[in-house]
């Protein structure tokens, strides 16, 4: 057991570790908020949970606000900075309460963050024990019985309509999208795409990747010069700019998020292509001038809703030209197809409340994930005939690395546009979501459809993408 004596003096500020990868170029602020000299009961209660939480020999250094430390001396640290951490966190058990306490302030992730993300195994088999009830008690005394309020970064839909109405699709949309088109910029790279590149190794680079995958789904929809092409979901309009560059189409990109119509507009002016490319601020369900030769729909299966998933299909299957394809490229999740566990996340065999979870409640609202059997079975009731399905999961965790760094690097820039909470939410999640795709907890898949044409599919015999 590693355990060190309380301190006066700040710690020291350490160099991330890093292997095979540039280092980072980001560290947390050093100074310590208002309230530093916390009662002594309070600091016992600190050090009681620390141990209770993370048990005496943590993976990485965890120090509490008053110095007093577990595990090695390492230079990724888990910087407790504020009892409200803990507090949060007792309130609130599991991945909610300890992201509260990250995108506040009151905890910090130093160094590399997937190796402080790391402790969360541990923190998801907590179990109440006489120590956390005790130190909850305390602080109960010391700051009454409820716990601090969420952060202002954590969405809030409710009268916003029925879950994925187009009024409430919007406002998701919205939470999610319409943050900062410079930021975005900084995050994903200049290709402006937010999807899972296509890797031809770790070394190739996000903006070749990027550029391999878009070609990727232009080769799966066999796109020929003059085809009319629909791109739902259009993002800033990357993939509707390649396939107009690279293969000769009439484009059609769609989004609801008026920072991604705007910006794909002005990328589309700038590239000479606004005579064959025309990117619409409109929701699928409002489309009428099929039909279209191809259909790319590239991370929006995700926003669309389970009990929507039918009309989402059979919109797209109208909109298609009697064999034209399409290409749906989303995350999923494996096993269980009814979704119970991923809608009920849990601690051991404790399910937690409802839309407990960090993603919903600061990322993705209203979003959901389907298991892949069910998201083909859905296509091909929709009509499609499902001729080809690749799962690309490894190449999404080396992409959501990549916009990791790209944000760490320049961190102040990042902060000075969307603040320091938002940046702190992209961080986590994004580190978070690439630890979950490297170990098969999530996956991505490229599904693609063809609309039969009196049993012809005009695929083929063998493909060659």
């Amino acid at each position: 057991m590693t355990v060190d004596r309380p301190v006066d003096t700040e710690p020291e500020q350490s160099t991330p570790e890093r292997s095979a990868a540039p280092p980072r170029q980001w560290s947390p602020p050093a100074t310590r908020p208002a309230g530093f000299d916390w009662p002594p009961e309070v600091d016992r209660a600190g050090r009681d949970l620390l141990l209770d939480l993370f048990g005496p020999d943590p993976e990485v250094r965890v120090e509490l606000w008053d110095g007093f430390a577990i595990g090695p001396d390492t230079s990724t640290k888990v910087i407790i900075r504020s009892p409200h951490a803990l507090r949060r966190a007792l309130f609130h058990p599991g991945e909610l309460g300890f992201a509260r306490g990250y995108v506040a302030g009151d905890l910090e992730l130093d160094g590399d963050v997937f190796a402080a993300l790391a402790l969360r195994e541990r923190i998801t088999r907590l179990r109440p024990s006489p120590a956390a009830v005790r130190a909850l008690a305390v602080l109960v005394r010391q700051f009454g019985p409820r716990p601090p309020q969420p952060p202002p970064e954590e969405t809030r839909l409710r009268g916003r309509g029925r879950q994925h109405s187009r009024t409430r699709d919007a406002a998701a949309i919205s939470h999610h999208y319409d943050v900062s088109n410079d930021f975005y910029r900084l995050v994903l790279g200049p290709s402006m795409t937010y999807s899972c590149a296509v890797w031809e190794s770790p070394e190739t680079g996000l903006t070749a990747a990027q550029t391999a995958k878009h070609e990727l789904v232009c080769r799966k929809l066999g796109l020929r010069p003059g085809e009319r092409l629909l791109d739902v979901g259009c993002g800033w309009g990357g993939m509707v700019l390649h396939a107009a560059r690279h293969h000769g189409v009439e484009a059609v990109g769609i989004t609801i998020s008026a920072e991604q119509a705007a910006e794909a507009r002005r990328r589309v002016a700038e590239a000479g292509l606004a005579d064959r490319i025309e990117i619409r601020l409109q929701d699928y369900r409002e489309i009428t001038d099929g039909p279209f030769d191809a259909i790319s729909s590239v991370g929006m299966v995700e926003h669309v809703g389970r009990a929507k998933l039918p009309v989402y299909f059979d919109t797209l299957f109208r909109l298609l030209r009697p064999g034209g394809r399409l290409l749906n490229h989303g995350i999923s999740f494996p096993g269980d197809p009814a979704g119970a566990a991923r809608r009920r996340p849990r601690i051991g065999p404790v399910p937690l409340p409802r839309d407990a979870d960090f993603l919903h409640r600061y990322v993705f609202p209203d979003g959901e994930l389907h298991e892949i059997g069910a998201l083909v079975t859905l296509m091909q009731a929709g009509g499609f005939e499902v001729r080809h399905v690749e799962n690309l999961r490894e190449h999404y965790a080396l992409t959501l690395r990549a916009w990791v760094t790209n944000l760490e690097n320049r961190w102040d820039e990042a902060v000075a546009l969307v603040g320091a909470g938002r940046a702190r939410v992209w961080r986590l999640y994004m580190a978070g979501s690439a630890l979950s795709f490297e170990a098969g907890r999530s996956q991505i898949h490229q599904v693609l459809g063809v609309r039969p044409d009196s049993g012809a599919s005009h695929q083929p015999l063998r493909p060659s993408y």
